[in-house]
């Protein structure tokens, strides 16, 4: 079985903001490949299905953000999941708004819900990094991350997802780099191709 993670805090305070874009991937992916409504499990909400032949798990962590390491832990000893097979995604600071990245392994980057899974379960899990953008100041960025998504940014973010849930079959197949170009081409397609944050002048 394959563990696709999304990273944020629960409750609806926090729901669109721009920390919980692992859950809104998530939720995509869930209504792509309908799966059943996610329910209480692990110290979370979870879903199990089918994903282009594999079978899945989606998992949302409600313990918060600093404690995400717990859900997962717990999914994935139950169900004897390999890291390999642990896919997470979250917010990335360090990438331009709409931006993609997936590697495995590597360094938290100060993001405390990596930091928490690293703790329990070791690093050589699969990360699925999801541009928002640097506010520019390090003093801001706990405000910055914990704050809504602006109005103007609600297009790329769903294209995002979309794309996503569209895509994560070359994930499930293990394609990473297959699944990042094609995110790649899709966000290009839909016009996202140079994302800025708002209040950031374009080039």
């Amino acid at each position: 079985m394959l563990l696709f993670v999304g990273l944020g805090n629960p409750g609806a305070k926090y729901a669109r903001n721009r920390h919980n874009i692992g859950f809104m991937a998530i939720d995509a992916i869930a209504r792509e490949h309908n799966f059943s409504p996610l329910r209480k499990r692990f110290q979370g909400v979870a879903s199990e299905g089918v994903i282009d032949g594999a079978r899945a798990m989606l998992l949302q962590p409600q313990t918060f953000m600093n404690d995400s390491g717990r859900a997962v832990a717990e999914a994935a000893r139950f169900h004897k999941i390999a890291l390999n097979d642990i896919i997470v995604f979250h917010d990335e600071l360090d990438l331009a708004p709409s931006k993609l990245r997936v590697k495995t392994g590597g360094g938290n980057a100060g993001h405390n819900g990596l930091r928490s899974i690293t703790a329990l379960l070791g690093n050589d899990y699969r990360r699925v990094r999801l541009g928002i953008g640097h506010p520019g100041d390090k003093s801001l960025v706990h405000s910055y991350v914990l704050n809504d998504f602006a109005k103007s940014e609600e297009a790329w973010v769903q294209a995002l997802c979309d794309g996503i849930a569209r895509n994560v079959g070359q994930l499930a197949k293990g394609d990473d780099t297959g699944f990042q170009n094609k995110l790649h081409l899709f966000m290009d397609a839909a016009g996202f191709a140079d994302v800025k944050r708002p209040g950031e002048a374009r080039n």
